[in-house]
């Protein structure tokens, strides 16, 4: 709200302005005692305490909400609703579509404008190291408790400190049995047969293609040697005349109207189509694969941070959590949770793979700005093939 000042001929103040309202301060008393410096210091006074009193009302106001910056379709707008009827606290929430986007305007920004933002597992371990966000009182948290204990102490956040894990997937394999009802595909390595030339659908990030490429070669997919990137894309060209389409945005409904047939994907994405398409089945790699997991993070100096406690708070209740699976297919990290969820999501392998499976799962960590230069040089020239 806009101020403007209007001057008397006696020398003063004489009102306060907004655009919709005006405090007078202008009486007979006034036109009496003009213009005095003791009389205008006793103006200066009443008027900087209405000042005041008139900006605290505005501060209060704005007080009373919540920022929020996520990942699009990973916050349900009935949560947003229910959170706003529970707390009367206002969330404001906008929405991005890569860590990249996230990540740059944290970084313009001098003064955080959010109170909650959800970076993907490897943009904690960067943003932390970076001080870009602060450590999360986990005592403040009351549901804390509901979350899984895989989540709780992550290869990207040891001392579980600085996130609170939303949703998670893994990537695997997809085939449609339709096209390929008796082929045998067990590894990443099958898709370098010859007889799927120009069939394959690759996601299009390259921390996803090279994770492939590094496994293939028996290395960690975290993997920052620079040597061993040049290795993984030395190893993807060999790949490349398999490869029909990158694509990581519209996967689903290309799976449904079997558009590919084969391929790597993330498993919610698959889990959406298999229930149009029964013909799809997903595959966890042998030589292991990626979990990948989308967390709430507090940013540094966040402008309302009782709210964003509460938010988070909220979000770890188990049937919140259990809504946004219901509407979006994304596990949950969220234990509690699976006791309000359908059984036929509970029960899906895609889903929620059994515990000898996940062993062979890593969780996606930061690399260095050294094998992040490479691997950007590399998946250009790939995607050149």
């Amino acid at each position: 709200m806009k101020y403007t000042f209007r001057a008397l001929n006696v020398g003063f103040v004489s009102c306060v302005c907004s655009q919709k309202s005006c405090i007078n301060l202008y009486t007979p008393f006034a036109r009496k005692f003009p213009a005095s410096p003791k009389f205008k210091s006793l103006w200066v006074y009443w008027l900087g305490l209405i000042l005041l009193s008139s900006f605290s009302t505005l501060a209060m106001a704005e007080s009373n909400v919540v920022n929020v910056y996520v990942w699009s379709q990973e916050l349900s707008p009935k949560i947003v609703e229910n959170f706003q009827k529970e707390t009367g606290i206002k969330v404001n929430y906008s929405t991005f579509d890569s860590n990249e986007v996230l990540y740059a305007k944290m970084k313009a920004s001098q003064q955080s404008q959010y109170d909650v933002i959800e970076p993907s597992s490897y943009y904690i371990t960067r943003m932390a190291r970076e001080g870009m966000i602060e450590k999360i009182d986990l005592k403040a948290l009351s549901n804390y408790h509901n979350l899984n204990p895989a989540f709780q102490h992550p290869e990207y956040d040891p001392g579980g400190e600085y996130s609170i894990p939303w949703v998670w997937g893994l990537t695997g394999i997809f085939v449609n049995r339709r096209y390929y009802p008796d082929d045998k595909i067990t590894a990443w390595r099958d898709l370098w047969s010859a007889r799927y030339h120009g069939a394959l659908l690759l996601l299009d990030d390259p921390r996803e293609v090279f994770n492939i490429g590094l496994l293939t070669l028996k290395y960690n997919p975290n993997d920052q040697n620079v040597s061993h990137l040049k290795e993984a894309y030395e190893n993807l060209v060999s790949l490349s005349p398999n490869v029909r389409v990158y694509n990581s945005s519209s996967v689903p409904s290309m799976l449904t109207d079997e558009d590919v047939a084969m391929g790597i994907a993330w498993g919610s994405d698959v889990y959406k189509a298999q229930v149009e398409n029964p013909n799809i089945e997903f595959i966890y790699p042998k030589e292991g694969f990626v979990i990948w997991v989308d967390a709430f993070a507090i940013p540094k100096n966040p402008p309302h941070r009782e709210n964003a406690y509460k938010f988070l708070n909220y979000i770890l209740k188990a049937q919140t959590a259990a809504l946004q699976v219901t509407e979006s297919y994304y596990p949950t990290a969220n234990k509690a949770a699976m006791a309000y969820l359908p059984k036929e999501i509970v029960d899906s392998e895609i889903l929620f793979p059994g515990p000898e499976t996940m062993k062979r799962g890593h969780f996606q960590s930061d690399i260095n700005d050294d094998a992040i230069e490479a691997l950007s040089r590399y998946w250009q020239l790939l995607k050149l093939q």
